[in-house]
């Protein structure tokens, strides 16, 4: 009869912990990068420079309709034919930041047109500068309405990066797919990995929810959730 054994496994918990610490490394770097990212293209598909928005909209759509694991391919082993030496944690970084910017893109410039033109004009007649109506009427009203559409996309990022492991990034997956093959308990090994995941996703979403309190203090005045 199967019985369930976590002993084994729990004693290589030092691995599982450096793998978590590289997960949620992954996921905050490319949260940070791919959200500038994300708001530069998202900024260059409503640009009047044709080439600009057909530049944005190629990215946008080539990544969008491809899957991370092929594009993690495309970045490590193109990275490597052209004779650069990288990482499997820059390379992940790369790949991830390159798929969440155009996610990111799309839900930001939904923010941007859901901006009223009354609100830029009424900026512009306030004698506002044309980065002051972008920074203040347009960016951080447009970042406060979409706020839990990117929270939501940089967790399931986070969830995304298991699939660096296929490049030897020794993240949270890579140090699971090790221990089961170690110890030969792969249904306790993945019980252990599964919970892990759920804690980083909670912990993920506190730590948004803390820092929409701080960035948007009307929404907590009016008790909006974020």
């Amino acid at each position: 009869m199967f019985k369930l054994d976590f002993s084994v496994v729990l004693e290589r918990w030092p691995m599982f912990f450096d793998g978590a610490v590289l997960t949620i490394q992954l996921a905050l770097l490319s949260t940070v990068l791919g959200f500038t990212i994300g708001t530069l293209c998202a900024v260059g598909r409503r640009s009047s420079i044709g080439w600009v928005v057909k530049a944005c909209s190629i990215y946008v759509e080539a990544i969008r309709n491809t899957p991370l694991l092929v594009q993690i391919f495309l970045v490590y082993f193109g990275l490597s034919s052209l004779g650069l030496s990288l990482s499997a944690f820059t390379v992940a970084v790369i790949a991830l930041v390159i798929n969440v910017g155009a996610y990111t893109t799309e839900i930001m410039r939904a923010g941007f047109d859901s901006i009223p033109k009354g609100q830029i004009e009424a900026g512009e007649c306030l004698g506002l500068s044309r980065w002051q109506i972008y920074w203040h009427v347009i960016l951080l009203p447009a970042v406060e309405r979409v706020y839990p559409a990117l929270t939501s996309q940089f967790v399931l990022l986070m969830l995304a990066s298991s699939v660096c492991s296929q490049i030897s990034a020794e993240e949270l997956t890579a140090v699971a797919n090790y221990v089961q093959s170690d110890t030969y308990r792969a249904f306790e090994t993945y019980i252990l990995v599964a919970a892990a995941y759920i804690i980083l996703s909670l912990l993920m979403r506190f730590g948004f929810w803390g820092l929409g309190l701080v960035l948007f203090p009307r929404r907590r005045k009016l008790g909006t959730p974020l």
